[in-house]
């Protein structure tokens, strides 16, 4: 397939700066996922009457650290930021680098750190930083949070509680898993009162997720390895539930890719930590997802074609035109969508 099938008409007024409170007061539009494209308008806190006892919703309890940190050249003073993305050895880590630099040049991070760039080549950037204390001490007292880029404005303290989830609790995403954002204690009591279970599943979000698709053929596009793990506990409940047949709610498109990811040949979950390039395009078979929780996103994005994949692009130009009709928010803070 074309990229250019994947632009959609898009008003840039409608990105969301900043997230509802409280966070399940987000809009929702109800999109079926098959069949003619009626839609129904709610909030994200009418979830436990739009779906069914015995569904099991699939959270990414994935934790984003404040992994960008902003810094200069030593030797020039030239400005650069980096985005830490995982640790490879020691205190080595490959990174996202905005700035002019060389391999063997070293980096100040305010009074705190200093980075030698050992590795500089168009595929990835390493780091090896030297700190009083531990890297994960070094975010914590001078990271920041990274905001995607096209929220204009600098992150401030507001956004370390709400660029996150309320169930995140395990630490390694450079991002988060947006449509989980949108959940409160109170939405997750109230659907486990209706009958529904929750299960958990953990992708640490990289860079790869994000990475534009700059091939004109969309096959050609490579995803970057995410790390994943899945629980003895989350595999038996969806196990036990395709066998029963009910339904599996993703939460977000991680959540997907996680899932579809771990299935073996008997359609089955297999637990356990894992690695995934899955790329999910217009022609995939879903074997574990049956229903799918998400927020709008970019046009020509890896994120949007999984999207597509799971409803048809029709049915999805027809959702996206309804949302921007209705002045519903766009991208990371904004609003969801719940295909069904």
């Amino acid at each position: 397939m074309r990229l250019s099938e994947f632009d959609f008409p898009f008003d840039e007024t409608l990105i969301a700066d900043h997230p509802v409170s409280p966070r399940d007061r987000a809009r929702l539009l109800v999109v079926p996922r098959k069949g003619t494209p009626t839609f129904q308008h709610a909030r994200v806190k009418d979830l436990p009457d739009l779906l069914r006892s015995g569904d099991v919703v699939v959270l990414n309890d994935t934790k984003v650290i404040p992994a960008r940190l902003h810094g200069i050249k030593r030797s020039t003073g030239g400005r650069i930021e980096a985005l830490l993305v995982r640790p490879l050895e020691e205190s080595s880590w490959e990174v996202l680098l905005k700035g002019q630099v060389d391999t063997g040049q070293v980096l100040q991070f305010q009074d705190e750190a200093t980075a030698e760039v050992l590795e500089r080549t168009r595929e990835r950037t390493v780091l090896r930083i030297d700190t009083k204390g531990s890297v994960k001490d070094l975010l914590e007292k001078i990271g920041e949070v990274p905001l995607p880029p096209y929220i204009k404005r600098q992150a401030t303290e507001r956004d370390k509680e709400a660029y996150q989830t309320v169930f995140a609790r395990s630490e390694g995403a450079v991002a988060a898993p947006t449509a989980g954002l949108h959940f409160t204690e109170h939405l997750l009591v109230a659907l486990k009162q209706k009958g529904i279970q929750l299960a958990t599943v953990t992708l640490h979000v990289g860079p790869g997720t994000f990475r534009p698709v700059t091939v004109d053929q969309i096959e050609d596009h490579h995803m970057t390895a995410e790390w994943f793990e899945i629980s003895e506990d989350t595999a038996k409940r969806l196990n036990a539930a395709k066998a029963e047949g009910r339904r599996v709610v993703a939460v977000g498109t991680t959540s997907v890719r996680t899932l579809e990811s771990a299935v073996n040949e008997a359609g089955e979950i297999r637990p356990g930590p894992g690695e995934t390039r899955l790329f999910i395009t217009p022609g995939f078979r879903f074997t574990m997802v049956d229903a799918l929780l998400t927020n709008f996103h970019l046009p020509r994005t890896t994120l949007l074609m999984l999207v597509s994949a799971f409803t048809g692009l029709d049915q999805l130009r027809a959702a996206y035109a309804e949302a921007i009709t209705a002045r519903y928010r766009f991208y990371s803070y904004g609003d969801a969508m719940l295909i069904q």
